[in-house]
């Protein structure tokens, strides 16, 4: 079983209960819901935590829905073959550059690939309760940087002024305790650099 620090027990906590205060006080502004895929199209980084977090979800549903859990694999694998001819970063390892022509590259980068993680079928997360931060975070107000603007999904708010948008503004981890987590991460496993949902779920 793939390790995961105890404590992102506790930060998977904290952003779901984020998210979860950012829903009421949104209320039907916030149009998310199960058959919406909008943001699960096109790829984006995730760090150490997150692949780790991602894969061990994968294990787990490889002894509770084996056939579910190939078909994961197997759209993860289809698309890593797609896209690692034009992969900012490292093909064998799925590690993404961090230089500034990597990075700009990577804003272009394979826009219309779905998620492996999406079950085409039904258009839900297979591994929903093991996803990524930015997936926690995506549809409520956020803000980007300290300074940052707020975004939200283009498909929410409609008819909220910003002033109405301001107030239903999440802050997933107000400590960062992300960073901590992700530090024990890299320390116990020396495994650096973010990568991409499909390189974490194609390994076998």
């Amino acid at each position: 079983m793939t390790w995961v620090p105890k404590s992102d027990q506790k930060l998977v906590q904290i952003v779901d209960a984020a998210l979860a205060e950012a829903a009421r006080t949104s209320g039907a502004w916030l149009v998310c819901k199960p058959g919406c895929t909008q943001c699960c199209v096109g790829p984006f980084a995730i760090s150490q935590l997150d692949a780790a977090r991602l894969y061990r979800g994968l294990e787990e549903l490889e002894r509770t829905d084996p056939k579910r859990a190939k078909d994961v694999r197997s759209r993860a694998q289809d698309s890593v073959s797609r896209l690692a001819k034009d992969f900012p970063g490292d093909p064998m390892t799925g590690i993404l550059s961090d230089d500034e022509d990597a990075e700009a590259r990577f804003e272009e980068f394979a826009d219309a690939e779905v998620c492996p993680a999406l079950d085409p079928r039904d258009g839900t997360c297979d591994l929903y309760s093991s996803r990524p931060m930015t997936c926690r975070t995506f549809g409520p107000p956020v803000r980007s940087g300290e300074e940052g603007g707020l975004g939200v999904c283009e498909l929410c708010y409609h008819g909220a002024s910003d002033e109405q948008i301001a107030a239903c503004e999440m802050v997933p981890d107000p400590d960062d305790l992300e960073s901590q987590v992700l530090k024990e991460m890299e320390k116990k496993t020396g495994k650096h650099g973010n990568t991409i949902v499909a390189f974490c779920l194609a390994k076998e």
